[in-house]
């Protein structure tokens, strides 16, 4: 079956997105589109197959620090709007967020904007998964982001891929991180165009368009595609190209210059590859660098970031010294290079503080503040979080498979008192066995209303030849 509203959107119309892609999308829709097999023009080779889209959850904030902001259409971390900017993107979608593989400009503006607006919104993650999409709306989009981080920092973590269209909205956030095996890039433009002619030809159609106007019908799905239509093509093409590189420069000031974003000629990079390029800022896991974008937000504001929403009911003071001895260890192989310093001193207000009665007398005032020098790293922090977060989502699962047991677990109660995975399954196991062995044996007295059974034939029988056996 044919669909024109959607070969409208693919064909002959410049698309920010990675020729690869492009390719997948021709080999999975391609044929459902047009209504027949797609033949590529440089090859022989024929696509018909099937692709499959798949929604993907958030990175950033799909854990126990994530907590709907109201009535906003994103999620919240500690002041933090995580912004999803994933699948295809398209322009008027008509949707806030993703659908069905797609995700609008209007949609992801309009989450921009609220979150520029909103005062309990301190600083702006933008979770970004996409292979690029449509040249409409997305330079316009660029704008916005960019003008943004005149008010709030704006931080763009690729989660595996920001091609194309992808990539020019990543460049515009004050700072790119990205992981090792992430790859951004394709500073380009493609166009597609369908030549139908030698299938109708086949099948024993002929359309004819009346049209008025030269180039009314130019680049039309039904003729093969005149040299001079395919030059305009490529000059239109050209010239987004260079806008592409103009608004990528725009938002790298400083960092990639027009030139050098033409002179990658649409290549993609990888992990450190992006970051020597100038393309990134940043190769490290996803939840360490936000961590350090929490860490900076908080220094700003003067506010400290919250641990998960599980986590902030007290704990004992075993784990809490533990915790405090751990975060004053300094490693500063995890602070992002290029903060300054005045954003990566974090004051320890109760360092002469203790329960313990084997530490000895209160340090002095003086020795309990620290030079700066061994203030506690963004990244020991974040590692602290890593860990707790692991712990309490091990903990919920146990309780959560507990219940299936038929076993009642409070798993805030175990969070509280601090009691370890290890301990909360020893308890689980015990419990189980002990409803096992409760099931397996019964007693009961004999019912004074129910009949006695009677006694068995062949046990009566037997009964009576061990009597006379015992008698003779």
């Amino acid at each position: 079956m044919f669909h024109p509203r959607i070969a409208a959107r693919a064909f002959n119309t410049p698309l920010l997105v990675e020729p690869s892609k492009a390719l997948a999308f021709l080999s999975g829709l391609g044929p459902r589109i047009l209504g027949r097999r797609v033949e590529l023009a440089d090859g022989d080779d024929t696509l018909d197959g099937t692709v499959n889209l798949h929604v993907r959850a958030s990175i950033l904030a799909g854990d126990l620090t994530a907590r709907q902001h109201g009535d906003a259409p994103y999620p919240v971390v500690d002041g933090i709007a995580v912004i999803e900017i994933s699948g295809v993107l398209i322009h008027r979608g008509g949707w806030i967020g993703q659908s069905s593989g797609q995700t609008s400009y209007e949609g992801i503006a309009a989450q921009i904007e609220a979150a520029g607006y909103d005062p309990t919104v301190r600083g702006i993650a933008l979770e970004i998964d996409s292979f690029g999409g449509e040249v409409a709306g997305v330079f316009d989009l660029a704008d916005r982001i960019r003008a943004v981080r005149r008010d709030k920092p704006v931080w763009a973590f690729v989660a595996e891929h920001a091609f194309s269209a992808g990539y020019a909205l990543a460049s515009q956030a004050d700072r790119i991180v990205l992981p090792r095996t992430g790859a951004l890039g394709s500073i380009g433009v493609v166009v597609m165009h369908a030549d139908l002619s030698g299938q109708l030809d086949q099948d024993g159609v002929r359309v004819t368009l009346v049209h008025s106007g030269r180039h009314k019908i130019d680049g039309n799905p039904y003729a093969p595609l005149p040299e001079a239509t395919r030059d305009e093509i490529q000059r239109e093409i050209d010239v987004l190209r260079f806008l592409f590189a103009e608004t990528v420069a725009a938002g790298r000031a400083g960092r990639l210059s027009q030139e050098a974003a033409m002179a990658t000629e649409a290549a993609t990079f990888r992990g450190a590859d992006a970051v020597a390029a100038g393309l990134a800022d940043e190769v490290t896991d996803l939840a360490r660098g936000f961590a350090a974008f929490r860490q900076l937000v908080a220094d700003r504001t003067g506010q400290s970031p919250s641990r998960d929403s599980a986590l902030t009911t007290p704990r004992s003071s075993t784990h809490a010294r533990q915790e405090a001895r751990m975060a004053t260890e300094h490693d500063a192989d995890d602070i992002p290079q290029d903060l300054e310093p005045d954003e990566m001193d974090i004051e320890d207000d109760d360092a002469d503080v203790t329960d313990d009665p084997l530490a000895g007398p209160a340090p002095s005032p003086a020795a309990s503040h620290p030079p700066a020098t061994a203030a506690p790293a963004a990244g020991n922090l974040a590692e602290i979080s890593a860990q707790l977060r692991e712990a309490a989502a091990e903990i919920a699962e146990i309780a959560a498979k507990a219940g299936r047991l038929g076993i009642a677990i409070d798993a805030a109660k175990a969070l509280r008192e601090g009691t370890t995975p290890e301990a909360l399954r020893c308890l689980v196991l015990d419990r189980a066995s002990a409803a096992a062995d409760a099931r397996d044996i019964v007693a009961a007295p004999p019912s004074p209303v129910l009949p006695r059974a009677q006694e068995s034939p062949i046990v009566a029988a037997a009964k009576r030849a061990a009597s006379a056996g015992a008698k003779g």
